[in-house]
């Protein structure tokens, strides 16, 4: 039972940045940008927020970094996707890249550095309940956020002003800017919300998950979450929920390599990647569920008065 217990613990810390990251592109999308540079944005955030955490010792101050520098690597994508009408798939594969090679290039003096004894939280007086206490209240305050996150998002979208707008936007941009609303404005406001939430998690993966830097840490955790946005079928509730399955996934490899299970290492490394194919081919069988959940302008150019 302790065992089983870790396990969801890890599964909870694994799923917490594709989380944060999958709503992030999930605000992306649902004003109609597809943003394919999320592993990069990632990297980028990674690195920024080690590097401030090593030279600060504060790890809110390693987020704000992480988050900033997400900000600033989607304005940029932002401005030549909306304004500059470049190609949406073609400017975020690029954005990838950068961030790859950029991170790779900046993470160098670093790969030695150690950050500080890494503090323990613990809810006081639920941390103590067999079984649940160490399964679910002894994680970072951000696992939490990511939690409040969703279900935050889940009201602006279906409960306030702004995320009708913002769905709207998403479906029919021509008939938004015809009620006046300032789609290339409203659009870039969402991208750049979504680069900070992807640095966000970017961040929390070198400061918390794994406390230090390696070059390509994040292994592929920006394509998974972009994957959740479509496996969620474009519900915050449903990122979350498919966040914690790949976590799971992921964390099942050192569950059963610790219970003695005896398979190749390199079938159970690729088990997160091999389930999110799996989703991905199962959700794509029918294409009728994923055109009326999908947002209709998604990945398709803007122009006002055209």
């Amino acid at each position: 039972m302790d065992a089983f217990a870790l396990l969801i613990a890890a599964t909870l810390n694994a799923g917490t940045a594709l989380a944060i990251a999958g709503l992030g592109l999930l605000i992306n999308e649902r004003a109609g940008i597809v943003n394919l540079g999320a592993e990069g944005m990632m990297l980028v955030a990674a690195i920024a927020g080690f590097a401030t955490a090593v030279h600060t010792g504060s790890d809110w101050l390693a987020f704000a970094a992480g988050m900033g520098s997400g900000a600033i690597m989607a304005a940029a994508f932002g401005v030549l996707v909306i304004w500059l009408n470049t190609n949406q798939y073609a400017s975020g594969l690029a954005l990838s890249l950068f961030g790859a090679g950029f991170s790779a290039f900046v993470g160098i003096r670093y790969t030695q550095e150690k950050l500080s004894e890494r503090p323990k939280f613990e809810i006081p007086g639920l941390a103590d309940i067999p079984f649940v206490g160490p399964a679910l209240f002894r994680h970072h305050p951000i696992v939490y956020l990511a939690m409040a996150g969703a279900a935050a998002l889940a009201w602006f979208l279906y409960r306030s002003r702004g995320g009708l707008v913002l769905r709207a936007i998403g479906e029919s941009p021509e008939s938004a800017h015809a009620l006046g609303y300032p789609v290339r404005g409203i659009r870039l406001l969402a991208v750049v919300v979504g680069g900070a939430l992807c640095g966000l998690a970017g961040a929390y993966i070198s400061v918390v998950y794994t406390p230090l830097w390696v070059e390509g840490m994040i292994a592929g955790k920006g394509w998974i979450a972009l994957a959740l946005t479509t496996f969620a079928t474009w519900r915050p509730a449903r990122v979350l929920l498919g966040a914690y399955l790949f976590g799971g996934v992921t964390m099942l490899q050192f569950y059963l390599q610790g219970e003695g299970v005896q398979m190749p290492s390199q079938f159970l490394s690729m088990l997160p990647y091999l389930a999110t194919i799996v989703v991905l081919v199962a959700i794509s069988r029918n294409a009728t569920w994923i055109r009326v959940n999908m947002p209709a302008s998604l990945g398709k150019p803007f122009h006002p008065g055209a």
